[in-house]
């Protein structure tokens, strides 16, 4: 399941991102940001499942970290 969602996640954010460099219209980047930190939150979870725990954490500051940079964007803009 968790595969799943990391999969789903990273095309959202991949297809966003083409989306954006082929028709130079950024206005979707704060969703592609969004998928991505939850992408790599869901990366997180499954590194803590498998007993990595350092990476795990590591993984968790940073989509903690990406995830409150594009709440700070949807709020201030």
């Amino acid at each position: 399941m968790l595969i799943i969602l990391q999969l789903l996640f990273a095309a959202i954010g991949m297809i966003l991102a083409i989306y954006g460099l082929v028709t130079q219209d950024f206005q979707f980047q704060d969703y592609m940001m969004l998928a991505l930190g939850l992408m790599i939150l869901v990366m997180g979870i499954q590194a803590f499942k498998d007993a990595k725990k350092g990476q795990a954490w590591l993984l968790f500051i940073t989509a903690i970290f990406v995830l409150f940079v594009t709440i700070q964007g949807f709020i201030l803009f």
